[in-house]
C-alpha cells in the first residue's frame, strides 16, 4: 500500500494519478474534503482506501494504524501563505507531519514530505541550509520547523527525503481559490477580463519583472516517486528548475497560447511589502549530488501541457 495524504489536493492527486499509471491501485489517500469540490481531483483515479485526516491522526496517535505500507508521500498541510492563525498552521503543518514521521520510522518505511521554497523567505540564496532560511510568514515557519525536527533525527533506516518545493504549476488546481498558481490566476484573469494583471515597479524589479523559479507538477511527481522508491536516501533538497522567469513571460506565454488577451500592471499592494518573495531561485546542487539527473520542464512547455489538459469550460 501507498499513503498518499493530500491525495486529493494538486500535488498529491497528480502523485495517485501517476502511481496508478504505474499500475498500483493499492493506494490510501488522506485529506480533508470538507471542501468538497476537491473530490473531482480523485474521481478519474483509483484507490482503496480514503481517511479523513483526523480520523488517520487519531490512528496514528493511538497506536491503531498498522497496514503494511510501501510509501509515504506526505503532501497534506495548510498552504494558505496569508494565514494568520498560527496555531492552525502549525498543527497542521509540523503536529501531522510529526505524526507521520513517527510511523514512517517505527515500520521503517520511505517518506518522501512536501517543503517549500517559503522556509528561505528573505534570503538571496536558495541552498537548503540553516543560514539562508528566513521565513517571512507563518506558513514558512511551519514548513522550516517540521525540516529542523528532520534534521536533528541523525541517520534513519529508511530514506527520508524532504522537498523543498518551489512554484508548482499544473492540471488540477481549480479547487485552491487564492492560493491557485500564478499561471492559473494569471489564465483566468485572461479569460474573464481579457487582460493579466501584474504588479508593478517594486525592490528594484520593474514591472512584472519579479522572477520565481516555475516548476512543472509532472517534474515534481517525478522527483517523488525518485526518492521513494530509488536508493536509500537521506535529505531536504530543493525542488525547483534552477531558472528563475519572470512574471512577464508567463503573461505573454498564456496571451501568445490563446491568441488574445493584454497584460496590465497595477501598485504593489501594501500589505505584502516585507512579505513577498520577488525573486527565487533553486539551488540545484544538492539535488543532483544526491543522484537526480533529469532534466526540467521548460516554462513554455509545461504552460502548453497544462492548457491542453484543462477543461474546455475553465
Amino acid at each position: 500500500m501507498f499513503i498518499v495524504t493530500g491525495g486529493a489536493g494538486f500535488i498529491g492527486s497528480h502523485v495517485v494519478q501517476e502511481l496508478n499509471r504505474r499500475g498500483h491501485t493499492d493506494i490510501l489517500v488522506v485529506d480533508n474534503l470538507e471542501r468538497a469540490e476537491k473530490f473531482g481531483n480523485l474521481a478519474d483515479l483509483t484507490i482503496q482506501d480514503y481517511l479523513d485526516k483526523r480520523a488517520f491522526r487519531a490512528m496514528l496517535d493511538a497506536g491503531r494504524f498498522d497496514a503494511k505500507v510501501d510509501a509515504i508521500f506526505h503532501n497534506g498541510a495548510c498552504s494558505d501563505t496569508m494565514g494568520g492563525d498560527g496555531r492552525y498552521m502549525l498543527e497542521n503543518n509540523f503536529g501531522d507531519a510529526k505524526a507521520v514521521l513517527r510511523f514512517a520510522l517505527a515500520k521503517g518505511v520511505p517518506m518522501v514530505y512536501a517543503s517549500s521554497a517559503a522556509t528561505y523567505g528573505a534570503s538571496p540564496s536558495f541552498e537548503p541550509v540553516p543560514a539562508n532560511e528566513r521565513p517571512l510568514n507563518v506558513y514558512g515557519y511551519s514548513k522550516l520547523l517540521f525540516d529542523q525536527h528532520v534534521r536533528q533525527l541523525g541517520a534513519v533506516r529508511s530514506p527520508l527525503v524532504g522537498l523543498r518545493y518551489f512554484n508548482v504549476y499544473g492540471p488540477r488546481e481549480g479547487h485552491k481559490g487564492r492560493m491557485m498558481s500564478v499561471l492559473h490566476q494569471l489564465l483566468r484573469q485572461l479569460r474573464e477580463t481579457g487582460a493579466c494583471r501584474l504588479f508593478g515597479a517594486t525592490e528594484g524589479y520593474a514591472a512584472g519583472e519579479q522572477r520565481r523559479d516555475f516548476v512543472y507538477v509532472g517534474d515534481i511527481v517525478d522527483l517523488n516517486l525518485h526518492f521513494a522508491q530509488g536508493p536509500a536516501v537521506q535529505g531536504i533538497f530543493n525542488a525547483g528548475t534552477g531558472e528563475a522567469r519572470s512574471f512577464n513571460a508567463i503573461a505573454e506565454t498564456l496571451v501568445r497560447c490563446l491568441g488574445q488577451g493584454r497584460i496590465e500592471y497595477i501598485p504593489f499592494p501594501e500589505t505584502l511589502r516585507g512579505k513577498y518573495q520577488s525573486f527565487t531561485q533553486a539551488d540545484l546542487r544538492t539535488l543532483r549530488a544526491a543522484g537526480y539527473t533529469r532534466a526540467f520542464t521548460a516554462l513554455e512547455d509545461g504552460i502548453q501541457r497544462t492548457l491542453a489538459k484543462l477543461p474546455a469550460a475553465y
